[in-house]
């Protein structure tokens, strides 16, 4: 368990908090690009318990500025966007994508004061569907181009589920969290058997992004070989996942991404990505999204689904859980060893250094493939299918 003192130190989120600087040095997703239309194109926002907006402007680009106006704090959410940038609703003050005021309809002419006003703006950039931001010190680390962001063999789609309402670290310590699969998702997981026939390893490895979950599964009765399937978690908030796609007809790769919202909200956005000979999808091409409502009012939870049980549990366990009161065991090793790896990486940004997992060279960033692998659905390291594996045994 921990002490209330260490809770609070890996969960907060805001601005000046130990565990909200370390969360400012990586890109976060603010929402989906399709969420942005000729229609509505601008969307309220909120990440790392800031309140944004992110527009797409007049001429295509994208922007993040705070939601309310220097000037009387209205919401720029109800404002309007042109090729320069967006003006605010109640007075129209104007604003470029860097923050910039270019305009104060009611100032003097000849007036100044706009050039003495710098409002809240960070970068951001499109990628694979998403709109990524950072909102840390410059220079910024480059937005890592993970392999189901920029494969082109296939097709990829966006699942934006609802408001999951707990903090991003309990979220997180399930993706380290192996034993969890049977009794939450057996009766949903159709690689899991109804009856727990099967005993595991647990491994659990540090490398340059993260931490690589690593599971071996030992048929008890059957005398079947050994089944590994190894993916990671990606520091701080995301989790790289395969899972069968219309019984045996593919594998879908997926990127699991936990955002903090606040102390006690996490978005979570999936993009997925299915490998097909017959369709294409160009990095910059437009990603279409869906909505995924996790519960029909609070407590009632869509437990036919899968983010629906995660969710239960990670609810249940409080807006964000009581670790002083909890209780962890040899099963709980990887959530173990994820809050090591937060201590740490907290430590590092507090002495000016930079946390796991930053990228500052292009040449390391053109494609990272993270190379899962899921023998239990097929899925193998050398890229062969469950078959071409039965007929090399025999």
């Amino acid at each position: 368990m921990l002490t209330h003192e260490e809770n609070l130190l890996l969960t907060g989120v805001s601005r000046g908090t130990p565990c909200g600087e370390l969360l400012r040095r990586y890109w976060h997703p603010v929402a989906a690009a399709a969420e942005l239309t000729g229609e509505k194109p601008i969307k309220a926002v909120k990440i790392l318990n800031e309140e944004l907006v992110v527009y797409r402007d007049g001429k295509g680009a994208y922007g993040l500025v705070g939601e309310h106006c220097p000037h009387r704090l209205a919401s720029l959410a109800f404002g309007r966007v042109d090729e320069e940038g967006i003006r605010c609703p109640y007075h129209g003050w104007k604003f470029t994508r860097s923050g910039r005021c270019l305009e104060q309809p009611a100032e003097p002419a000849g007036s100044t004061f706009k050039d003495r006003i710098q409002h809240t703006a960070y970068p951001v950039q499109y990628l694979g569907g998403l709109i990524y931001a950072y909102l840390g010190p410059v220079p910024a680390p480059l937005l890592p181009r993970w392999d189901v962001l920029v494969w082109e063999h296939g097709r990829r789609w966006i699942v934006k589920e609802s408001i999951i309402d707990c903090n991003w670290l309990q979220p997180m310590e399930n993706s380290v969290d192996p034993s969890h699969l049977f009794w939450l998702h057996g009766a949903a997981e159709r690689f899991v058997a109804p009856v727990k026939t099967y005993a595991e390893k647990h491994e659990f490895i540090r490398f340059e992004y993260g931490i690589r979950k690593r599971r071996t599964t030992l048929p008890l009765a059957t005398g079947g070989a050994p089944a590994v399937d190894d993916h990671p978690l990606l520091f701080p908030t995301v989790l790289r996942h395969v899972a069968p796609f219309n019984e045996g007809s593919g594998h879908r790769h997926n990127l699991q991404i936990r955002v903090p919202v606040d102390d006690h909200h996490t978005q979570v956005f999936r993009v997925n990505f299915l490998p097909m000979d017959s369709e294409r999808s160009p990095e910059d091409a437009p990603v279409p999204m869906r909505f995924v409502q996790l519960k029909t009012g609070p407590r009632e939870y869509k437990m036919n689904m899968i983010p629906a049980q995660d969710s239960m549990a990670w609810e249940t366990q409080g807006r964000r859980a009581d670790r002083t009161q909890e209780h962890l065991g040899v099963g709980d090793e990887g959530i173990i060893e994820l809050r090591k790896l937060l201590r740490e990486q907290i430590e590092r940004v507090g002495q000016g250094l930079d946390p796991i997992g930053l990228i500052r060279d292009p040449a390391r960033n053109d494609l990272i493939d993270l190379g899962v692998v899921n023998e239990r659905i097929g899925l193998f390291a050398d890229g062969r299918s469950t078959a071409h594996h039965r007929a090399a045994a025999s």
